[in-house]
């Protein structure tokens, strides 16, 4: 009876699931901008006409399987993703709202502090395109009071049923409610501090369990394809199918794999870049990074046609006198020099981050205390050390005591910092300072919330070491196992041409003569080169850094991996010949 419950339990959670997403689909419907009826008549009605022909054509002709199968699964993949379309979008729209919604906020209460209208308040930030679906829903609910004459509480709760995020619908639901009980919206947001942040937080530490399940699926996946991969190159021995068709199925399988996996890392992984770039600007720390792409590019490309003459015998070295696998790592060798140097940059980046926020601190309280201006409050503060900010502090000092425009000075400051979140809490540390603001609320208020964020990215540091370790050892592991199917399979071809008598042929049993050793070692270089470009990819997203940063591991991947492979060749074969 025990056994019958037990097995009737994981089919109640997938009926449970699968209600849940059905649910939740038929809300994203309710929640689209386009009319129901008008998005069934345009997407889904031709889809599902279109899956019927296929299947049509499926029935009518005589294709081999292998050729028709594909046809109603193609019209079958397009009725589904017409049906769900509306529920991806809206789940995309969420992401990007949840993303920015404490930045959002802050920059709203800033605001509120300031002596404007409060229907300004939402006009500017509908004006800050970086905030994505807020600033839409900013733009909206301003429009409902322009021009549809709706009060703003009014306006709220229209866009709240609109939401799909409910973090954001149920803040907006707490606003309307305040604005109708009369109390001011700078209270308010003052209180709403603490569970905007406690909201993200959550939101954040979600994401990054989502990498940590990701990682262990990607675990399984790529040790499976590795298990189909071997018995690929091994199996044929025994077959005598084609070995290089099989390997290169797995390889294209291989390929889609970790495609996939990189896709659904980047939907799962937080929002929260570390770089900020500056448009119109080009600080040194880019020009750094720029030229040390160009000298890396340079120099791989002539690496690429040093191996590509060594190869052809043109240069006096025997070709043979370096194995295959270093062939494909020493071309990448120099991509090394941009990728240290963007990880140089990033380091100082989160230097000056962590000392923004006892800098901002202590402008907004001395500004408070002495009753002075900006300028002569860094005169002051310049002499203080504020670690790898330093120098920027006393360039902005510099600026302003030049009577440089303060928006104009206070952008050269940023784009310097290189900081996504310098450059966000600075613009509105200004703009708070340029409404009437106090500096001392304005100072703790972003370096209270700055720190929730830093706090928030030690942990995705953390998180982030734990995936390089598991993408550097399934790497290793992997091509373990690749090059010992290979060598296995190049020992038996030799051993067999020995056993092979008058009275009896060896080949009836064993078929070396299908293989190709050096087209097959040259389908696992392509696996090698695939897992480091991919797995580089990986990295960079989980970390939010620099696009540069993925060049260091796809080299540190590639070169361990030929290492890995050599090695391989060389032990397993000194072993299996003795």
């Amino acid at each position: 009876m025990a056994t019958n419950e037990g097995a009737a339990e994981p089919a109640t959670d997938a009926k449970d699931l699968f209600a849940s997403f059905a649910s939740s689909t038929i809300e994203s419907y309710q929640r689209m901008e386009m009319e129901v009826s008008k998005y069934l008549g345009l997407v889904v009605v031709p889809s599902v006409l279109f899956f019927v022909l296929t299947v049509v054509v499926f029935l009518v002709t005589d294709f081999p399987l292998l050729i028709a199968l594909p046809i109603p699964l193609l019209g079958l993949l397009a009725l589904v993703v017409a049906i769900i379309y509306p529920k991806i979008l809206q789940d995309q729209k969420r992401k990007e709202i949840e993303d920015r919604l404490h930045l959002f906020i802050t920059h709203m209460t800033i605001l509120s502090t300031a002596n404007i209208d409060r229907v300004e308040v939402f006009r500017t930030l509908g004006e800050e395109e970086e905030y994505g679906a807020l600033a839409e829903e900013m733009r909206r609910i301003v429009q409902l009071v322009d021009t549809w004459n709706q009060s703003l509480d009014d306006a709220l709760r229209i866009r709240a049923d609109k939401s799909p995020s409910k973090p954001f619908a149920d803040f907006l639901d707490r606003l309307a409610y305040t604005i109708n009980a009369g109390q001011e919206i700078q209270d308010f947001l003052l209180s709403e501090q603490d569970v905007v942040i406690q909201n993200y937080v959550t939101i954040y530490e979600g994401s990054l369990e989502n990498l940590e399940v990701m990682k262990d699926l990607y675990l399984s996946m790529v040790l499976s394809v590795t298990f189909a991969l071997v018995f690929a190159t091994v199996l044929p021995i025994l077959t005598g199918s084609n070995p290089t068709m099989t390997v290169s199925a797995v390889v294209v399988m291989f390929a889609f794999v970790q495609t996939g996996f990189l896709v659904m890392i980047r939907s799962s992984a937080p929002y929260d870049p570390v770089w900020y770039h500056p448009d119109g600007f080009t600080t040194d720390s880019e020009w750094r990074i720029r030229i040390a792409v160009a000298v890396g590019m340079v120099l791989t490309v002539l690496a690429m046609a040093g191996c590509l003459l060594v190869l052809l015998g043109e240069t006096g070295i025997d070709p043979d006198s370096i194995p295959l696998p270093f062939y494909a790592a020493i071309p990448t060798t120099p991509l090394l020099i941009p990728g240290l140097a963007a990880r140089k940059e990033e380091e100082q980046i989160k230097d000056r981050d962590e000392e923004f926020t006892s800098f901002i601190r202590a402008l907004g309280a001395t500004e408070s205390a002495k009753q002075s201006t900006t300028t002569k409050v860094l005169e002051s503060l310049r002499g203080k050390d504020f670690g790898a900010l330093t120098e920027n502090v006393d360039d902005l000092y510099k600026r302003l005591n030049m009577r440089i425009e303060p928006t104009l000075a206070w952008r050269h400051f940023t784009a310097d910092s290189r900081s996504y979140l310098i450059q966000k809490f600075s613009e509105m540390f200004l703009v708070g300072r340029q409404m009437g603001g106090d500096p001392k609320k304005l100072g703790e208020l972003i370096s209270g919330n700055m720190n929730e964020v830093l706090q928030l990215r030690e942990r995705r540091a953390q998180s982030t070491v734990t995936l390089i370790g598991v993408l550097y050892g399934i790497t290793a592991s992997s091509t373990f196992a690749f090059f010992i199917g290979l060598e296995i399979v190049e020992v038996l071809a030799s051993m067999s041409v020995g056993l092979n008598t008058a009275q009896f042929d060896f080949g009836q049993i064993i078929h070396t003569d299908v293989y190709d050793i050096q087209t097959i070692e040259y389908l696992l270089l392509i696996i090698i080169l695939l897992n480091a470009v991919l797995s580089s990819l990986m990295i960079r997203i989980a970390d939010g850094g620099h696009k540069v940063n993925a060049y260091m591991h796809f080299v540190l991947l590639t070169w361990s991996s030929s290492v890995i492979a050599v090695f391989t060749r060389v032990v397993v074969g000194s072993f299996l010949n003795v």
